[in-house]
C-alpha cells in the first residue's frame, strides 16, 4: 500500500496521461468494476464472474488467479486491487461449507469499501446454457427492479443502488430505440432476489411504434441475502456530495404550474409618464386638402414658427 501512496512525477508523456486520467474530474468517468475469485471458488462462482463479466464488459477487469481474502475480516487486499485496477466497484465469489456459492457485492469511496452486501446463489443458469442470440459488448441495459421490499427495507433499498451502481454503464445524452436491446430485471419475494436476463426484439407492428418481445437470454440467478456492511448515513450522504459547478443555478423569480409552464415574474420601477415620449408619425400629419378645408371653414392655420 505504501508504494501505491507515495506521489509518483512521470517521466513520459504516456504516464502523464496515465495519471491524469486517475485524477478527480467534474464528470467522472464509468465506473469500472474487479472480479475477484477466491481462494476456495467451485465451478458455479467461477461460470457466475464470468457471465457477469461478459454482461459489464469493457467496464470491468476479471482476476483469473484465486485470491485467499475474507472481505467481511479484512478488506485490505480489496482496496489495493481497488487502486491498482482504478475500479470503484467489486464482485468478489468465494464457496465453503458453511456459506456455498457466496457472491459478495460492493462500492469504494476513495479507495476504502463504502457499502457491500453478501449474497448466496442458490440457482445459476449460465448464458451459454440457454441457446438464444447475445447482445454485443458494451451494450447499456434497461434496468427494472420490482417488489415493495426495495422501497421498504433499508438493507433492500441500499442494494438496488448498489446493483444500479454496477450495471448502469456509461452516462449517454440521447436515447436510440434500437439501442434498447436487452433488460436486467431484478424482482425481490419472499425474501430471496431474482435476477433475470432479456433481450428485446423489435416486432412489426403495422405502426411506427414496434412490437416488444422478450427472449430470455441468460444468465439467471436465485439470490438471498446474507451479511451486509453498509456505510454510515454521514459517510454514504458525503459519497453523494457532488461539487458546485455541476449544481444547477437556481433561477429567480420563476415558478411552474402543475402542468409544467414556466411563468416569470418581472420587477420594473414606476415609470412617469408625463416624461414619456410619444413616436411621431406622417400618417398623423395633416394633408394640404386638409388644410384648404379648415381655411374655407375660418379655422387659422398653425403659425409657422419663426426662424
Amino acid at each position: 500500500m505504501e508504494a501505491l501512496d507515495r506521489v509518483v512525477k512521470p517521466k513520459t508523456k504516456r504516464a502523464k496521461r496515465f495519471l491524469e486520467k486517475r485524477e478527480p474530474k467534474l464528470t467522472e468517468n464509468t465506473k469500472n468494476a474487479i472480479l475477484i475469485k477466491g481462494g476456495n471458488a467451485n465451478l458455479t462462482v467461477t461460470e457466475t464472474l464470468k457471465d457477469i463479466y461478459a454482461l459489464k464488459k469493457p467496464f470491468a477487469v476479471l482476476y483469473k488467479k484465486k485470491n485467499i481474502t475474507r472481505p467481511f475480516e479484512d478488506q485490505t487486499s480489496l482496496e489495493f486491487f481497488s487502486k491498482k485496477s482504478d475500479c470503484s466497484l467489486f464482485l468478489f465469489g468465494s464457496h465453503n461449507k458453511k456459506r456455498p456459492n457466496n457472491l459478495i457485492i460492493g462500492r469504494m469511496f476513495d479507495y476504502h469499501v463504502l457499502d457491500m452486501i453478501e449474497l448466496g446463489v442458490e440457482k445459476f443458469v449460465s448464458l451459454k446454457d440457454i441457446k438464444n442470440s447475445k447482445c454485443p459488448e458494451g451494450t447499456k441495459p434497461m434496468l427494472i427492479f420490482a417488489g415493495d421490499t426495495f422501497d421498504l427495507n433499508e438493507e433492500y433499498r441500499r442494494l438496488k443502488s448498489l446493483l444500479i451502481d454496477f450495471f448502469r454503464g456509461p452516462t449517454v445524452p440521447t436515447i436510440r430505440l434500437a439501442g434498447l436491446e436487452y433488460v436486467l430485471h431484478f424482482t425481490a419475494m419472499d425474501g430471496k432476489i431474482y435476477m433475470r436476463s432479456y433481450k428485446v426484439l423489435l416486432k412489426k407492428s403495422g405502426c411506427k411504434i414496434p412490437r416488444i418481445e422478450l427472449e430470455e437470454m441468460g444468465p439467471s440467478l436465485d439470490l438471498v441475502m446474507r451479511r451486509t456492511h453498509l456505510a454510515s448515513e454521514d459517510l454514504y450522504k458525503l459519497s453523494l456530495k457532488q461539487p458546485k459547478a455541476l449544481k444547477p443555478k437556481k433561477k429567480k423569480n420563476i415558478s411552474h404550474d402543475v402542468f409544467g409552464t414556466s411563468y416569470g415574474r418581472i420587477h420594473m420601477q414606476k415609470q412617469d409618464l408625463s416624461k414619456l415620449q410619444t413616436r411621431k408619425m406622417k400618417g398623423l400629419k395633416k394633408r394640404p386638402a386638409a388644410k384648404m378645408a379648415e381655411e374655407e371653414e375660418g379655422i387659422s392655420p398653425k403659425k409657422s414658427k419663426s426662424v
